[in-house]
């Protein structure tokens, strides 16, 4: 007579299971299943009893992540505190909810409260992505500060080299990058059941990516809830995406902001200054806003060159009482704490546009805005991806001009015509309209997520990059009629551009790997080798060492021997003031070493090994080629110059 289900030793497990995380429940859900069909009473119990075993710790789990929720307070001066009973309410009944609003409304830090608060995080972790690793880690550390933990704990964040969310953390911070990541790992994202979609109204690709994939996602993730926070730019079009998803306004900015227009050359100025250049009409603004009143000023740079050469500048100036500090991605993590400290007298605030969304600096009551970034740019014709430095649009600008005006009046000088700001294009273009899409394709075609153009993106690409794109993927041998090939699959799992990864591929055949990978490395990231404007013989001399008379690229591996000599005989500040003495940046020498370390170890996974022994440089260039099939060039003997084969 068979056993009847209330008598069986799996009785009551399946009850318990919905209380679990959602990926033990789906986990132990399939090994009960799995157990009901054995025969064998003596192995049913067997495996009764462990799933026993492993449902109690599963529910101790549980109850240590709920029993971690810390006591939940909300600053009252924020926006976002004002309105937490409505986007709470938003939460709980609607999978996606929009949150828009100024910068500093509180968004970024009081959400995941809220989250909390609704009893997210317990069944499954709450991911809270940031579009810059700086911001990731310093929202991190925010919000536990804000909780009363310490970090790893109930908060923790992930970013590229560094991962310190703890086995029971309840909120992960992290890039957008690393969430696109694990999706190759976790298709259905089940390690988390609240996804916080930080600063989308920069529409950059990984946003613009992971967007159109939870759209396909959600309907079979109903438990799943997904909040997207985005300035007061276009929210609309996000809730348009999520078929109409509710929109929570709020506002952040509390005191008005004077916006003042000094041009570096006024066109209407008849008797303009024809030496006044753009560190002058910083100074200027800085001299005017001083005269102001006490405040800090947040001026807005281009890059890193940019910022040092203000920052010389204004430091030669000796400005009284007023320290004056750069702030950008790559400054180390002390560096970029310092701009947080409690501080007397006056503070300048040299930043990236890393400062414009992403970061929150207190205490800024002026702003100076020149107007420019550095966008990022693919260029068909040329068939390089480019950083030129252009005007920032409306919307930049007047994000630029709410970083001020948050605990008093502010005052906001643009160092160009307001006619010019008129002229300005309203929004910046999607980086998906703007940058090559090989990387996107490939790693579409990896997760088998279908055909580009009938992708879920906000914006469409234009079908000649989606050509473009699959015409490189081609070249680069990872596609083929059938779809992608061994060479693909490697290449997805690379992460460098498709270029610079098929020549790590290609360098495993020529037993050259470890040189092509140095060489890899160094053409990711900017060139560590800095020639300052004032010192540009000096910089040339000290770099002439590394030269290679037939070979830029093998330049790079005489700098990295240099460099690791160097390094084991030194201490670390000797090593640093020999990075600065020979104009070398020690950031980016430390990304160079770090990233190199990485794709070690990942092409390790992928069945690439290094050599030992040096390899022939004629390898090494054979490798490096079969990247560049597209760009090499002819030498005409008679100009003694370059060209591109038609």
């Amino acid at each position: 007579m068979p056993t009847t289900p209330a008598t069986t030793p799996f009785a009551g497990l399946s009850q318990r299971l919905p209380e679990l995380m959602a990926r033990d429940e789906r986990r132990l859900r399939r090994r009960l299943e799995g157990a009901r069909k054995l025969r064998d009473p003596t192995r049913q119990q067997q495996a009764a009893t462990q799933l026993t075993s492993e449902i109690d710790k599963a529910e101790a789990r549980v109850a240590r992540r709920r029993a971690a929720v810390p006591k939940l307070v909300y600053p009252d001066a924020l926006p976002v505190s004002q309105r937490r009973d409505e986007i709470a309410a938003a939460i709980r009944d609607h999978q996606v909810v929009i949150v828009a609003g100024e910068t500093g409304s509180g968004k970024t830090t009081q959400l995941p409260k809220i989250c909390l608060e609704l009893g997210r995080g317990i069944r499954g972790t709450i991911g809270h992505t940031q579009p810059r690793r700086i911001a990731a880690r310093t929202v991190a550390e925010r919000v536990a500060e804000e909780l009363g933990t310490t970090m790893g704990a109930t908060v923790g964040y992930k970013v590229r080299f560094t991962d310190q969310v703890g086995e029971d953390s309840l909120v992960k911070l992290m890039t957008d990058g690393i969430l696109l990541a694990e999706i190759g790992s976790d298709r259905m994202l089940r390690q988390y059941d609240t996804l916080i979609i930080d600063e989308a109204h920069e529409r950059s690709l990984n946003v613009d990516f992971i967007l159109g994939y939870l759209k396909q996602l959600l309907p079979r993730r109903p438990d799943l809830k997904v909040i997207i926070t985005s300035a007061t730019i276009d929210p609309e079009r996000f809730s348009r995406h999520f078929n109409d998803a509710p929109i929570v306004e709020v506002s952040g900015r509390t005191y008005p902001v004077e916006v003042r227009y000094r041009p570096v050359v006024d066109p209407d100025d008849p008797d303009p200054d024809e030496d006044r250049d753009q560190l002058q009409a910083i100074s200027d603004a800085v001299a005017e806003l001083s005269a102001e009143g006490p405040g800090d000023i947040l001026v807005f740079l281009s890059g890193e060159r940019e910022i040092r050469d203000a920052a010389d500048y204004l430091n030669r100036l000796s400005l009284r009482n007023t320290e004056v500090l750069p702030l950008y991605a790559r400054l180390s993590a002390a560096e970029q704490h310092r701009v947080f400290h409690r501080h007397t007298g006056r503070r300048i605030v040299l930043a990236t546009n890393v400062a414009e969304t992403s970061l929150t600096v207190p205490g800024i009551k002026y702003v100076i805005d020149p107007g420019q970034a550095r966008i990022s740019r693919y260029s068909t014709r040329l068939k390089v991806q480019r950083l030129p430095i252009e005007r920032v649009s409306q919307a930049s600008a007047n994000q630029r001009k709410g970083r001020c005006g948050r605990t008093s009046d502010g005052i906001c000088i643009r160092l160009y015509t307001e006619d010019d700001f008129d002229s300005r294009p309203e929004f910046t273009d999607p980086e998906i309209l703007r940058t090559n899409l090989a990387s996107v394709i490939l790693q579409m075609t990896a997760l088998d997520l279908g055909d580009i153009a009938a992708f879920g993106f906000l914006d469409p690409p234009d079908k000649r990059n989606i050509a473009a794109g699959v015409q490189l993927l081609e070249e680069l041998g990872a596609l083929d009629g059938s779809g992608l090939t061994q060479v693909g699959r490697k290449l997805s799992q690379l992460p460098v551009d498709p270029r610079l990864g098929r020549m790590i591929l290609e360098a495993d055949k020529n037993g050259c790997v470890r040189e092509v990978t140095i060489i890899v490395s160094a053409l990711s990231i900017q060139d560590p080798r800095e020639r300052p404007i004032d010192k540009q013989e000096a910089a040339t001399e000290k770099h002439r060492r590394f030269a290679e008379p037939h070979s830029d690229f093998l330049a790079y591996l005489n700098l990295w021997a240099y460099l690791t000599e160097q390094q084991k005989e030194l201490s670390g500040n000797q090593f640093r003031k020999l990075c600065r003495t020979d104009f070398l940046n020690y950031l980016r020498v430390r990304e160079w070493q770090d990233l190199y370390g990485q794709l070690r170890q990942i092409s390790r996974g992928v069945g690439i090994s290094p050599n030992v022994a040096n390899a022939d440089p004629d390898k090494v260039h054979i490798s490096l080629l079969s990247g560049l099939l597209s760009q090499i060039g002819l030498k005409d003997p008679e100009k003694n110059d370059y060209a591109r084969p038609a």
